[in-house]
């Protein structure tokens, strides 16, 4: 679980268990605000998927530009090295959502009863 949560980006993890916590938070003192960090939550984790992207599309270019230095061709990145990069990428994401729907049943709960 800690493997996930370096590989997901310390910040951002970080970020998005502040809002996991903040939840709990609300649900004690500002119900109304349980959806919105929810939502935040989510909203958060697609944008860091977005940076980890470009993070791992800057890594692949790089590593095209030194194999053309060294062998005259540019190669093609192996679909492994790809595949990787996506899912480091998608830890956050996965993380935000499942916030999301701790949020969704934290708000269920709370619900009046009739």
């Amino acid at each position: 679980m800690f493997r996930l949560f370096v590989e997901g980006g310390v910040g951002f993890m970080s970020i998005l268990t502040i809002l996991l916590v903040a939840i709990f938070f609300a649900a004690w003192k500002a119900p109304s605000w349980i959806k919105e960090i929810g939502s935040t939550a989510c909203a958060f984790g697609f944008f860091s998927f977005l940076l980890g992207l470009r993070q791992m599309f800057d890594a692949l270019q790089e590593i095209g530009c030194q194999q053309e230095a060294v062998t005259g061709v540019f190669d093609l990145v192996s679909p492994g090295v790809l595949f990787g990069g996506l899912k480091v990428a998608m830890i956050p994401v996965i993380y935000g959502i499942i916030i999301y729907i701790v949020s969704r049943i934290v708000c269920i709960i709370q619900k009046p009863k009739l």
